[in-house]
């Protein structure tokens, strides 16, 4: 399934962590490669056409030997977000933490003919539209 994603990651003090991510490797269970920001230190970004090539992704970054992981932001824009989510690590999970004045909506009726769908990062004055709550119902993880 097409849906564009923007993924920025920023790890202080970690080049090393991040130097694999900038190469192909068909062993990740995602797809993609990130590339340094030339106007940041210690930032990369990487982008997403199709779901099913970011599956696993916060997982892979879960286990990567960072220097300092309480420092590690994950920005992820997913293209029918109103803002970047940010997710950072908490006892050693990257976990999403609230934006002030958005909340995630979730489908109501997950599919299992595709992989997860992230759900979509709105402002909190948005209506829900039909079809979706902002109680998560697909236990897989979409990144």
């Amino acid at each position: 399934m097409t849906r564009i994603a923007q993924v920025l990651v920023l790890a202080p003090w970690d080049e090393e962590a991040m130097a694999p991510l900038c190469r192909p490797d068909a062993s990740r269970s995602w797809y993609g490669c990130f590339v340094p920001l030339p106007t940041f230190t210690e930032a990369w970004a990487a982008e997403f056409d199709r779901m099913g090539q970011r599956t696993g992704l916060l997982r892979h970054l879960e286990s990567l030997p960072w220097k300092a992981p309480e420092s590690v932001q994950v920005l992820i824009h997913d293209e029918e977000d109103d803002c970047f989510g940010l997710w950072m690590m908490r006892d050693g999970r990257l976990t999403e933490i609230p934006v002030p004045g958005h909340r995630r909506l979730h489908p109501l009726a997950p599919s299992t003919e595709f992989v997860p769908a992230p759900g979509l990062l709105w402002r909190a004055a948005t209506p829900v539209p039909a079809g979706f709550s902002e109680e998560r119902r697909d236990p897989r993880p979409a990144w």
